[in-house]
């Protein structure tokens, strides 16, 4: 049962990490130092799916770590 749990988180691993490149605003590195914020702009469509996806996945991916760490 500890392999299929392992087998469960990789594969959420995988999907997670998929959800979070595809979010790429476009913005360059000048936004994380306080540059490029200017605008407001709100989630649509497929990008509002993925951001909630990405919520999920990353729930599930905390509960299958604490589940593999307590089923050792």
């Amino acid at each position: 049962m500890h392999t299929a749990w392992l087998v469960l988180q990789i594969i959420i691993t995988v999907l997670l990490s998929a959800a979070i490149l595809l979010q790429a605003q476009g913005t360059g590195l000048g936004a994380s130092w306080g540059g490029g914020g200017e605008t407001y702009h709100t989630r649509r469509g497929l990008e509002k799916v993925l951001f909630y996806a990405t919520i999920v996945l990353a729930v599930a991916f905390t509960a299958t770590s604490l589940i593999v760490l307590l089923t050792q």
